[in-house]
């Protein structure tokens, strides 16, 4: 079925990603991703949160 990713393609995309960032940037990456994706949740429940006042 194209699109949809297995195991093996998973792997060869981290394969990939580990050559090219190195074993010591994921970690940084994963952190940076996760705080932007926190942020981005904080901010979304402050709209929501102002939207409700403004009524």
């Amino acid at each position: 079925m194209p699109g949809k990713l297995g195991l093996p393609e998973l792997l060869l995309i981290l394969i990939i990603v580990i050559l090219i960032f190195g074993g010591k940037k994921i970690p940084e990456i994963g952190r940076g991703i996760g705080e932007g994706i926190k942020n981005f949740k904080d901010a979304m429940k402050n709209g929501e949160e102002g939207s409700d006042k403004k009524k």
